[in-house]
């Protein structure tokens, strides 16, 4: 896993004259966006004791905070250029910000979107009375799509996040923040993608209460502001990653990168599996669905805490947006616990002879198991993908001693991307040397201890041929058994099935059985 901090080093120079303190207290934004909570998450806090708040910008009407910015930069052109249209480019949140502004002001919207944004975003933004057009991978694409039809069209760019008025739009947040907790506050965390968000918090909280902690957090594939603080200039980036999409960006704003030097403390970058566990944490306190870069400022606030090792301190996270789209949520449901190390993936080898399975699950007593992939291969030894439950990384480790101990060769696969994304899918295939085999397809109840009262019911010297399971979240596991039952001993077999007591059927005859494994 994959976390990294940045402390910006203020550089000797004369102070920047903060002229968006009056922008933002003056900005226009409650037309379309509403003062959100800043809610206290109970469940977060105690587990990591400190206290945690969360800004819920994810409950704005378009599910962003990106309205504001929108709205602020719209309301404060002319009549005439209002009358022309307007044009943004956006992966979606900032789309939907200008379609709701552009709609309550009965001006033109044309929005230019990266043919990657889900279509959750595309459709919010269509049913909203705006035009889209599906241009490019990345933001940057559609960008620089959208300028050119800014003059060929004579329309007004409206800019995701390097603009002033946006920028102070922005800020209103930071504004309600101070206004609903003038209690001490020790950090607030932004997600940065272009930088808007955390520019104009930044802004106003440095003129107001100078001593609480501005800190942006960022994926760490679109780390386009972290690499430009650090060097001293904006980078870009050649590539981002995409999961984030709500902050993909290959090069942070100009305008943006000025504030964020001067008033930004400090950086955090996280990976995928991070964020997928800050989603999970979210839901568990509001029974809310943030998208990935909605959730990045409560990876951040994770991270920050491990790092330095606090207690007792009061941080607030900025919900920035639940546009999620919903075939993701399997991925961040798969990714979640590994995130959160509350899952370990291994690949362990046992000798392939009738009791070597029982004995492997007894060796992991009543830890329960997430995941088990294993099919017959040779005479000689078998090779187990298997996910389990554990409280810590260190838990992982003992469990590998331990298996190593007692003569089964393992492998943490808990970080190998290859091993999650695909071998997972992949173990099995066809074992004619597994003679006999019969194939069951079973419900087990969904609780620690299911499988070895499987195993230890059968009695038998079967050898199980193939199994596989996943924890699919249900009150109950899905598992399918192959066992090599010689045709002696199959009145035996059924009196076994008939006294187990988990609801079973047979598959030995299934033409997808037949086809890929037989």
């Amino acid at each position: 896993m994959i976390h990294r901090s940045l402390h910006i080093e203020k550089q000797l120079r004369p102070p920047m004259k903060n002229t968006y303190f009056e922008k933002i207290k003056n900005a226009r934004v409650y037309d379309v966006a509403e003062k959100t909570p800043l809610e206290y998450q109970p469940i977060l806090s105690a587990r990591l004791n400190n206290r945690i708040l969360l800004k819920r910008e994810d409950t704005q009407p378009v599910f962003s905070f990106k309205l504001r910015g929108a709205y602020n930069k719209m309301i404060n052109l002319s009549q005439e250029a209002r009358d022309k249209g307007v044009i943004a480019a956006s992966a979606g949140n900032h789309a939907q910000g200008v379609a709701l502004a552009a709609k309550k002001l009965g001006c033109r919207a044309v929005i230019v979107m990266p043919t990657t944004t889900p279509q959750i975003k595309v459709d919010a933004v269509q049913s909203r009375g705006a035009e889209v057009v599906l241009y490019g991978d990345s933001y940057s694409d559609a960008y620089v799509h959208a300028l050119e039809l800014e003059k060929t069209k004579g329309l007004t760019f409206v800019h995701p996040y390097d603009d002033p008025d946006v920028i102070a739009g922005q800020g209103t947040i930071a504004m309600e923040i101070l206004e609903q907790h003038p209690e001490p506050i020790d950090a607030i965390f932004c997600c940065v993608g272009g930088g808007g968000l955390i520019a104009g918090v930044a802004a106003y909280v440095k003129a107001v209460r100078p001593e609480i902690k501005v800190i942006g957090v960022e994926a760490v594939d679109a780390d386009a502001m972290t690499q430009s603080l650090k060097a001293g200039k904006r980078v870009t980036l050649e590539q981002v990653g995409l999961f984030a999409d709500g902050a993909a960006v290959k090069q942070v704003g100009e305008n943006t990168f000025k504030l964020c030097q001067e008033y930004v403390d400090d950086m955090i970058v996280v990976d995928n599996d991070a964020i997928c566990a800050a989603i999970k944490d979210v839901f568990e306190d509001t029974r809310s669905i943030l998208e990935p870069a909605g959730a990045l400022a409560t990876a951040g606030i994770k991270e920050y805490i491990k790092r330095h090792q606090l207690s007792g301190k009061t941080l607030i996270g900025i919900a920035s947006g639940a546009n999620m789209n919903f075939d993701r949520l399997r991925f961040v449901a798969e990714r979640a616990e590994i995130g959160e190390k509350r899952e370990a993936v291994l690949a362990v080898t046992i000798p392939e002879k009738p009791g070597a399975f029982k004995a492997f699950c007894r060796l992991l007593g009543n830890r329960n198991i997430t995941e088990f992939n294993y099919r017959y291969a040779n005479p000689k030894e078998a090779h187990i993908f298997v996910g389990i439950a554990i409280q810590n990384r260190e838990e992982a480790t003992r469990l590998v001693d331990s298996l190593e101990a007692h003569g089964l060769p393992a492998i943490d696969l808990t970080d190998n991307e290859v091993a999650k994304l695909h071998l997972r899918h992949l173990v099995g295939g066809h074992a004619p040397q597994a003679e006999h085999e019969e194939v069951f397809r079973f419900e087990f109840p969904e609780k620690p201890g299911a499988l070895m009262q499987f195993l230890d019911n059968m009695g038998h010297d079967w050898n199980i041929s193939l199994f596989h399971y996943r924890n699919h979240g249900a009150d109950f596991g899905r598992v399918l058994v192959g066992i090599q039952v010689p045709p002696a001993e199959k009145v035996e077999f059924d009196t076994f099935l008939k006294n187990l007591g988990y609801p079973h059927w047979e598959e030995t005859n299934n033409p997808a059985y037949q086809l890929f494994l037989g």
